[in-house]
């Protein structure tokens, strides 16, 4: 009865509060070249202390404008970035952030010749590999890899289960396990990481939380 509880909960916390960050800026996430530098970006941005909203946002104006790539965010002019990031009401740090991502869009290309896929090859296995090349890219910090890391285990999985801190903190107000592990096996592989994006914004927001389970909330 537990473990169908907890499958239970875990349906409600994707119905409720589930779909990657990745979908809400409209990326179409794969492993291929173009997508992966698109959740880069959305994480960078989202490292930020501003709204996941906010920064989906500007992801999407951003994409709009041409960022699309490494080549793309190269081309658009620093004033062409910024324009866009205020079109996504990223205002707050907008000026910083269009040179930032300039700086990360020529990392990326003269690194890894615009294919983060060989972000994962090097990594070879290794979590605290990626980690540090993730994290190489101004303005990813550990809260932004471990953005990137939650939404690409979507299509890497390899990375299955990655759970964080924000994870681990939405389970247990809701009344799920903790553990990766035990987590990965309430769902689909594929679903994981919808699971995850859902349980950070439990972890956020009491409404949600009340929501889902109410007793444990």
């Amino acid at each position: 009865m537990a473990a169908k509880r907890e499958k239970d909960i875990a349906r409600q916390v994707i119905s409720e509060a589930g779909g990657t960050m990745a979908r809400e800026a409209g990326i179409r996430l794969a492993d291929r070249p173009a997508p992966l530098w698109q959740l880069l970006v959305l994480a960078n941005l989202a490292s930020a202390r501003i709204s996941a909203d906010i920064a989906a946002a500007a992801a999407r104006e951003l994409n709009e404008a041409g960022g699309t790539t490494p080549d793309g965010m190269a081309r658009l002019t620093w004033q062409q970035r910024v324009d866009a990031l205020g079109r996504g009401s990223y205002v707050r740090y907008d000026e910083s952030t269009a040179t930032r991502l300039g700086d990360c869009a020529e990392l990326a290309r003269e690194r890894y010749g615009g294919d983060l896929r060989r972000i994962a090859e090097e990594a070879e296995g290794s979590r605290t590999r990626l980690a540090k090349a993730l994290q190489e890219f101004k303005g990813v910090g550990p809260t932004g890899s471990d953005i990137f890391c939650r939404e690409v285990q979507h299509v890497w999985p390899w990375l299955r289960p990655y759970v964080d801190k924000l994870v681990r903190k939405g389970a247990a107000r809701v009344g799920l396990p903790d553990d990766g592990g035990a987590l990965a096996e309430l769902v689909g592989g594929d679903e994981l990481a919808s699971l995850c994006a859902g349980l950070v914004r439990v972890a956020r927001r009491d409404d949600l939380a009340e929501r889902v389970a109410p007793q444990a909330a």
